[in-house]
């Protein structure tokens, strides 16, 4: 970092200090956590929204919306990583900063075991039923023929993601974003240039998307791999893990397993909350057509790419916070959770009034003609509820952080099953519409991020953590 940056960061530190949202000795590694990790978030979010981009140039209106319900499939997978990589993080983070760094790396392979044992039966679903699959949302039949298209060609992908997603959150963990920075975005990179080629240059459509998706995952899997065995990458800037998989020791611990178990099914569940709720809401513009479908998309993507504020926010709070924790350091531990929180909200409103203000050239990259305002309107709907993706996420962290994960998962249920699909609903049955979709898509972030943020301020998540610091063993043996 260069005399000039390191001012400018010390600025934004002071500044934010000043207006009494986070301390600048807080700022300072919330940030070195955080920023990796934002650019991975936006890094691997642009390249599906690039996809629909290029597949809406090369194919139309059908291809964009079958690539929309086939995404929907793919986004549970990754939902499914997100909540079992959310034990990893939360486990490897106390146990690294209780200093059990043997344990640590047990946290990571019992990760590792039970990421391959649900891929792999998802794998066989893409395969053998991706046309049932797209067939559930009434597809029409050029978007069933795209959708399932895209599936049985991202199958394989689905072990590489939900192995990338634990090594990202091993390195989150230990308190290094950058390595797992260079190896997601550069794969991200990797993936828009194979993207374009195989669907411009090979004429090859949706497949070529699923194709490009395919290979620069494994790509990432590759090069994340190599650091997780302990293994150098010389003078890259990378470092290898600090809690390697190795191959003495025993690889199954009933014990640890237990506890990754425990800790990961209700966050595997919350993100499930949050990753089917799109299903219903498909459906009900699936009702409205295939350019209703689009516009939905194409805002849930715009919000995707604001979310990657959370990708960064999000983990440094969980990291931090339960680090401090595995320290005894409750009160700073809260401390770090409210600023992050606060910082969220900061970041998320800003972002989201810049999205407003130019949502009709934003949409007009993915649709044309007449679709332009209507994708426009979803833009701009999503940006705002992407504030209350912001609360949601650093306060969910937080929680995760501490290892309570069971409240956060009622939650998103609450907001997207409680309010959000009854709200959505409402566009079948009164005069409201489509608008209806744009009071689901505020409903299903603000209702789980309000819940959130109060049962952070509660403090009960502090007591749960107690169960999980390595403090805990010696004193239950």
């Amino acid at each position: 970092m260069t005399g000039r940056q390191r001012a400018a960061v010390e600025f934004v530190a002071r500044s934010l200090e000043r207006l009494g949202i986070i301390d600048a000795e807080r700022f300072h590694p919330t940030a070195d956590l955080a920023w990796p990790r934002i650019v991975t978030g936006f890094a691997i979010m642009s390249k599906q929204t690039a996809d629909l981009a290029m597949v809406g140039i090369a194919v139309g209106t059908a291809g964009t919306a079958g690539l929309a319900y086939a995404l929907a499939f793919w986004e549970i997978v990754t939902m499914i990583g997100l909540g079992l990589a959310g034990g990893t993080v939360s486990l490897v983070s106390q146990n690294y900063g209780g200093e059990e760094t043997d344990r640590a790396s047990l946290v990571v392979k019992q990760s590792v075991l039970l990421a391959t044992a649900i891929a792999l039966p998802i794998v066989a679903v893409f395969l053998l039923f991706a046309d049932s699959l797209i067939g559930l949302f009434g597809a029409r039949p050029a978007s069933l023929e795209h959708g399932s298209t895209y599936l049985v060609f991202v199958a394989p992908a689905v072990l590489f993601e939900l192995l990338n997603l634990i090594a990202s959150r091993t390195y989150t963990g230990v308190g290094d974003t950058f390595t797992e920075m260079i190896a997601r975005a550069g794969g991200a990179v990797l993936n828009i240039v194979l993207s374009a080629v195989l669907i411009f240059g090979f004429d090859l459509g949706v497949a070529g998307a699923a194709i490009g998706t395919t290979l620069s995952t494994g790509f990432v899997t590759v090069v994340l791999g190599w650091g997780m065995v302990g293994r150098s990458y010389g003078a890259l800037g990378m470092e290898p893990s600090p809690v390697p998989i190795t191959l003495s020791g025993g690889w199954l611990e009933p014990t640890m397993l237990r506890q990754v178990i425990e800790i990961s099914t209700p966050e595997i569940g919350r993100k499930l909350a949050q990753g089917i709720v799109v299903f219903p809401l498909l459906w009900i513009a699936a009702t409205f057509g295939p350019v209703v479908v689009t516009a939905l998309e194409v805002g849930r993507r715009v919000r995707s790419l604001i979310n990657s504020v959370n990708w960064g926010l999000s983990l440094a709070s969980s990291s931090l916070v339960g680090q401090r924790l595995g320290s005894n350091e409750e009160d700073e531990a809260g401390a770090y959770g409210a600023a992050i929180i606060r910082l969220s909200v900061v970041c998320f409103t800003g972002l989201a009034a810049l999205v407003v203000v130019f949502a009709e050239p934003i949409a007009g990259l993915f649709v044309g003609g007449e679709e332009v305002a209507l994708a426009a309107t979803f833009v701009a709907v999503g940006a705002i509820s992407s504030i209350g993706f912001g609360i949601d996420g650093a306060a969910a962290g937080a929680l995760l952080g501490a290892g309570d994960t069971r409240w956060p998962f009622v939650a998103s249920l609450v907001g997207r099953y409680g309010f959000a699909v009854p709200a959505a609903a409402l566009g079948l049955v009164t005069p409201l519409g489509v608008a209806a979709l744009y009071l689901a898509l505020l409903l299903e972030t603000f209702v789980p991020g309000g819940i959130n943020y109060w049962l952070f301020r509660s403090g009960r998540w502090k007591v749960v953590s107690r169960r999980y610091r390595p403090s805990s063993d010696s004193e239950s043996g």
